[in-house]
């Protein structure tokens, strides 16, 4: 599009519309800003840890030291079982792939209003944002899974031949993460008391989630009322954290209902979320 005016000459303009068509996301577009994504990666790295002391070992620390202290409260003082394993490996087994799920929600929850000052400025994908969060954690996570290694190491565990599946269940927890991410980063936009929302959700899904304790526990009291196993794969966690004990441990039953129940509901809230996310869209610059 070009426009001019009296006595001088035609100056290209550029006119930004909103996709046509039913599509959440466009993948060329979002090809076309992967430098973009990788700057934001490695901002979020930069900043998190920036001016600390021990630098990117929180990544290690944070699921290291709530280990430590899930070990001496739940599992000497309280006895909860570990299905025959190790306390400490049973339940950094857990913490692993739940941190990546908490830090990774309450990161992309806030990814648009942290970046406001980007958003109002200059046109880009803004589905980048929250896929920048999400991938931030998974940097971590994959920091921290050297220690799961060197624990099975230490207590003499060797990963059984279903630690192949390890990459999908890793690509389950990132959709999880993501879709919940999408919708909440989108929700936030709009109503800043949702911050608060996810950081309660957060606490309880510790405690909901199979993380301190087997899932056989509740599996059992679900058989008990008459219910499948499936019902407690309806929380996304619980697939990935059960099917990553038993993928890279050997622990525990194979959890396949529990898992096709997390990636149902897990593909479910990504496709619900893009196509939620894509219709607030065109409001965020306004509104952020």
């Amino acid at each position: 599009m070009e426009a001019k005016s009296a006595g001088s000459p035609l100056v290209p303009v550029a006119v930004i519309e909103p996709r046509g068509g039913w599509a959440p996301w466009d993948l060329r577009e979002l090809w076309e800003y992967r430098e973009l994504l990788y700057f934001l990666v490695w901002r979020d790295l930069k900043v998190r840890y920036k001016q600390t002391v021990l630098g990117a070992s929180w990544a290690i620390l944070q699921p290291l030291l709530t280990m430590i202290v899930f070990t001496v409260f739940f599992g000497t003082l309280a006895r909860v079982p570990s299905d025959g394993l190790p306390y400490p490996l049973f339940s950094y087994a857990g913490l692993l792939p739940w941190t990546f799920f908490s830090q990774g929600l309450a990161q992309s929850a806030n990814s648009l209003v942290g970046s406001a000052h980007l958003i109002r400025k200059v046109y880009f994908p803004r589905l980048i944002v929250p896929v920048a969060a999400v991938l931030t954690c998974a940097v971590d996570f994959a920091v921290a899974f050297v220690v799961l290694l060197g624990l099975m190491a230490v207590y003499g565990v060797a990963p059984t031949l279903a630690v192949a599946l390890v990459p999908l269940l890793v690509l389950l927890a990132v959709v999880s993460v993501l879709g919940a991410g999408v919708w909440l980063s989108a929700l936030s936009v709009e109503y800043r008391d949702f911050r608060h929302v996810v950081a309660f959700a957060l606490q309880i899904g510790l405690f909901v989630s199979p993380v301190i304790y087997p899932s056989r526990i509740v599996i059992e009291r679900l058989a008990g009322l008459g219910l499948p196993a499936w019902i407690y794969g309806l929380n996304p966690a619980v697939g990935v954290i059960e099917g990553f004990r038993w993928a890279l441990l050997g622990v525990g039953t194979e959890p396949w209902a529990l898992i096709a129940a997390s990636s149902a509901v897990s593909i479910l809230v990504l496709v619900s979320g893009l196509f939620y996310f894509r219709r607030m869209e065109r409001t965020f610059a306004d509104v952020v």
